[in-house]
């Protein structure tokens, strides 16, 4: 598939550019990429996800298989290749992606040396951000210059938070990260919204922690929250989103009333 075959956006609203980021592993970031992205798409808007954690778990989890890829991000940020060539389909309806690969291990390193190095990303987006409705950032669980460069090329960040002991730590951290990025690189940045992730509402420490986040961020936090399922955590190996795997499924339901939430917000 070349780029120019890909449809444009046919809706006339601004582009969005939000970066998914949490420096904590294992709450939900590519969980949420993917299916928030695939549930946008059903509402037929044109989305690109910028896989940029080297696990690449974004990646295989729209069934792109990395072992066979020629290139991925990486190339972009530190090769000179032309981002378009990178812009693969997925299994998502209307739905884009630039993939990752382990080789984005060593971006974290070989940026350090790079002009302007904290606006990579935000250079290579330029040509074709517009062309989608919304582009997401799968960001890596750290806050090193990949994290960095995502902080800069996005409007506003989504935070998934797990529902579990210790779910804030960390996240001041986050926070500073982005106010430092505001003074200096990106005044425009701010908190698109707050995602609870892998809620199971049998039990009293998920409502607590609901409870808990809903207190520290206020209407930063969405409604929607997502439930602790067995097929979210089996769509990723069939290389689906929930609404392809399992559209009945209440995480797939969640992810649907997510992406109105996040219509909604403009």
């Amino acid at each position: 598939m070349q780029y120019a075959d890909i449809p444009r956006k046919s809706k006339d609203n601004k582009t969005k550019v939000i970066a998914i980021i949490n420096q904590k592993g294992g709450v939900g970031k590519s969980t949420t990429a993917v299916n928030l992205a695939a549930a946008l798409g059903d509402l037929k808007y044109k989305i690109l996800v910028i896989d940029f954690d080297p696990q690449g778990n974004t990646t295989s989890g729209f069934g792109v298989d990395k072992e066979a890829l020629e290139s991925c991000i990486y190339d972009a940020l530190l090769q000179g290749q032309d981002i378009k060539e990178l812009v693969c389909e997925t299994s998502a309806d209307n739905v884009f992606l630039v993939p990752a690969t382990i080789q984005l291990a060593g971006a974290e390193i070989e940026l350090v040396s790079a002009m302007a190095r904290e606006s990579v990303l935000k250079e290579l987006l330029i040509p074709i951000q517009d062309d989608f409705d919304y582009v997401f950032i799968d960001c890596p669980p750290s806050l090193g210059l990949l994290t960095i460069n995502a902080l800069v090329a996005s409007q506003s960040l989504l935070v998934p938070i797990q529902c579990e002991y210790y779910a804030l730590e960390g996240v001041t951290k986050l926070l500073e990260s982005m106010k430092m990025v505001q003074s200096h690189l990106n005044p425009d940045l701010e908190i698109f919204g707050v995602l609870m992730t892998m809620y199971d509402s049998r039990t009293t420490l998920s409502k607590q922690v609901v409870g808990e986040v809903q207190e520290y961020f206020g209407d930063a936090v969405f409604k929607t929250v997502i439930p602790r399922t067995v097929k979210l955590s089996e769509a990723p190996s069939h290389g689906l989103p929930i609404n392809k795997y399992a559209w009945f499924n209440k995480g797939a339901t969640a992810y649907k009333s997510l992406a109105k939430e996040v219509v909604k917000r403009g």
